[in-house]
C-alpha cells in the first residue's frame, strides 16, 4: 500500500544517496583554548537571552567572594555576545573566548579562586542551560562546525590522552591529594 502523502523534496533514500557536491559543505574548525594558570573554564550551551543574568546569579550566590566572567553567544535577533562579571579581567577573557568560539547559544565561564566542583550543579540547574561540554583547567580544543549561517559546538578535547592505568601507588597518591586539599576526610 502506497502512502498518499509525500512531503516535498527528495525521499529519505534520495537524500542519503545525494552527492555531497550538491549541498553546502559544513566546515569544521578547532578552537584552541589555553586556560591561564590558576583559572578554570566552563563551556556549555543554553538557549535564552536571560542566560547571562541567570548564570551570574547562580555563580555569585554559590560562594562568597567568587570571581568570574561569563559570556553568552546569542543565536538570533541581534546575535550579540552578552556578558557580565565580578572581575573586569575575567569578563574580558570570557568575552574573548566566546567570540573566538562563536557558536550560537554557547556560554563561557572563567573562574579564578574557585573550582567547577563549587559551582557546576548550580550552573546545570539554571533552567535554560541545556548541557555542559567541559569544566576544566586543562588546555581545551573546541570542535566547531560552521554551516556558513551559524556555528555549533560538536564537542571538546579536554587535556591529553591517558598515559597508562592507575597503579596501587597512583591510587594512594590520589587519595592523599584529595585529603590534602580538603575534598575527602
Amino acid at each position: 500500500m502506497e502512502c498518499a502523502f509525500r512531503p516535498p523534496g527528495p525521499s529519505p533514500s534520495e537524500r542519503i544517496r545525494r552527492p555531497s557536491t550538491l549541498r553546502d559543505a559544513v566546515k569544521t574548525e578547532e578552537v584552541a583554548i589555553a586556560v591561564p594558570e590558576g583559572h578554570q573554564l566552563i563551556l556549555g550551551q543554553a538557549h535564552f537571552i536571560k542566560t547571562v543574568e541567570d548564570l551570574y546569579e547562580a555563580l555569585v550566590t554559590s560562594m562568597p567572594g567568587i570571581r568570574f566572567g561569563v559570556a553568552f553567544c546569542e543565536a538570533s535577533g541581534k546575535a550579540l555576545v552578552r556578558s557580565d562579571a565580578t572581575d573586569d579581567k575575567l569578563g574580558a577573557m570570557a568575552k574573548d573566548l566566546a567570540v573566538r568560539i562563536g557558536a550560537g547559544h554557547s556560554f563561557v565561564v572563567v573562574l579564578d579562586g574557585a573550582f567547577p566542583i563549587n559551582v557546576l550543579n548550580r550552573i546545570k540547574s539554571v533552567d535554560e542551560v541545556t548541557q555542559v561540554f567541559c569544566a576544566t583547567s586543562n588546555p581545551v580544543t573546541v570542535l566547531v562546525a560552521d554551516s556558513g549561517k551559524g556555528r555549533g559546538i560538536l564537542g571538546v578535547i579536554d587535556g591529553v590522552s591517558p598515559k597508562g592505568v592507575e597503579s596501587d601507588k597512583d591510587a594512594e597518591e590520589r587519595r592523599a591529594f584529595l585529603r590534602k586539599i580538603g575534598y575527602k576526610r
